[in-house]
């Protein structure tokens, strides 16, 4: 009954509670990044190529949750930043509700940056293409709107970290003139920034895998799935490790629910105590 109702306590907290909302929203996102990449790279190996049309379905969401990794870390920076320089209005400014919205907004703007692609390869490619077949991959199926594809992302990791290096330099003036100690919170930001540097990979991915199929042009699905492993697995294996094992009320919880652990409580018996005896 104690673990059920400190479950209960602990599933309040998080839902209540902006950055783990955005965290277990990032845990999330990258989960889902991770199931539909590893699929595409099974069809890969399996099939090789597939239709056009299953092909683009595949892809949006891919792509989408790829784009929402570095806006959810730039969102985790703000609400760092307001946690540690106004923490008397943080209450006002950082609610569950404006935070869900904050959410919205980033898938809203992750589709946005998907939809002209599609909405260019209808008008662009004829109609018997989309029963082609084609090895999977945004640059195989999308590939008139590269260049732009390109340009949106260089205007994303620029906003982006401007953000970082904002909240970072102003933690860090806000402590000295308070002469507080808000070392975990300066850490936090560069972990975020640490993070944004292993998702930025992504985007020089085609790079590195010319160059190496130019170096080992007859290993190519060696070479894809290495690149898979580096580039996108690796950097959302970290995500929990870095953010979720490093908060102490988190790992308590986690330690606790997820793996099991039991905890025995003492209480006194009562029932052995009568009146009189």
């Amino acid at each position: 009954m104690d673990t059920y109702y400190g479950s209960q306590i602990a599933s309040k907290l998080f839902r209540v509670d902006p950055r783990y909302i955005l965290f277990i929203h990032l845990v999330l996102n990258d989960i889902i990044q991770l199931s539909l990449s590893g699929l595409l790279v099974v069809i890969w190996y399996i099939f090789n190529t597939i239709n056009v049309s299953f092909c683009c379905l595949l892809l949006v969401i891919p792509i989408c949750t790829t784009l929402n990794t570095p806006l959810n870390l730039a969102c985790m920076a703000v609400e760092c930043y307001v946690a540690v320089c106004f923490p008397m209005r943080y209450l006002q400014i950082c609610t569950v509700k404006r935070t869900y919205i904050l959410i919205g907004l980033i898938w809203g703007a992750s589709a946005i940056s998907i939809l002209p692609d599609i909405f260019l390869l209808m008008i662009v490619e004829p109609p018997s293409f989309f029963h082609t077949r084609v090895l999977c991959s945004r640059d195989t199926v999308f590939r008139s709107s590269i260049q732009k594809r390109n340009t949106s992302h260089i205007i994303c990791l620029v906003v982006v970290w401007l953000t970082l290096f904002f909240t970072y330099f102003n933690v860090l003036f806000a402590a000295k003139a308070a002469n507080a100690d808000v070392k975990k919170a300066r850490n936090t930001l560069l972990l975020h920034g640490f993070q944004l540097l292993l998702c930025m990979m992504t985007y020089i991915m085609p790079i590195f895998q010319a160059a190496l199929l130019y170096l080992f042009p007859q290993h190519f699905y060696d070479i894809t799935f290495a690149l898979y492993v580096f580039i996108q697995v690796m950097p959302r294996f970290l995500s929990p490790i870095v953010y979720g094992l490093r908060d102490k009320k988190f790992r308590n919880y986690l330690s606790r629910y997820l793996m099991c652990e039991v905890i025995i409580k003492t209480k006194p018996n009562h029932h052995n105590h009568k009146a009189g005896f």
